[in-house]
């Protein structure tokens, strides 16, 4: 006995994938009992894996945000870096045509400079590190991923044994029937 199963307009829901098709397919194919159950756990993993595609999206676009917040960061502490250092060649080079008092501004500025210095290391490792984070989310992603379709085609082909097998005993029960009727 086979039922059709109510589709969503296509607006509505994202167009599924063709190992989904042939999920669904299947899942239509089978008695009436099996397929409000499997149709109904296709759906909550279909939902849950949209939800998890969510997040993992809206984590990725969080991460590429700060990212880019850093990158900003430093480079704007780059430019002022720079704008020192300039600073401190035409004040190098002033001190050169004045006497010793200068030397305390140079001092100042050196130790400026050192201090942005110091302000920028910890802004790269905080690049590096959300750099490897956003590569570890990504690599649990892929490999859940993996695992699900992995899952999906281990149960599509044991529903395609179930179907043989009901076939096959629907068989039996055919000549069984048929040998009692003889019998009489």
């Amino acid at each position: 006995m086979e039922t059709a199963q109510p589709q969503p307009p296509p607006s509505s829901q994202p167009q599924p994938q063709p190992q989904q098709k042939q999920l669904n397919q299947l899942m239509v194919q089978q008695p009436s009992g099996s397929l409000s159950f499997s149709s109904q756990m296709s759906k909550e993993d279909e939902e849950m894996s949209r939800s998890a595609l969510s997040n993992f999206r809206a984590k990725e676009e969080e991460i590429e945000k700060k990212k880019m917040e850093v990158r900003e960061r430093v480079q704007a502490q780059m430019g002022r870096v720079e704008e020192e250092t300039k600073r401190l060649a035409l004040i190098r080079e002033e001190l050169e045509t004045l006497a010793d008092p200068m030397r305390k501004e140079v001092s100042l500025v050196r130790k400026k400079i050192d201090s942005v210095n110091k302000e920028l290391k910890p802004l790269g490792q905080s690049v590096q590190k959300k750099e490897k984070e956003y590569k570890d989310a990504l690599d649990a992603f892929n490999d859940k991923n993996k695992e699900k379709v992995q899952l999906v085609t281990k149960l599509m082909e044991f529903e395609q044994l179930v179907t043989e097998s009901e076939t096959l005993r629907l068989k039996k029960l055919d000549e069984l029937s048929k040998s009692i009727d003889t019998a009489r």
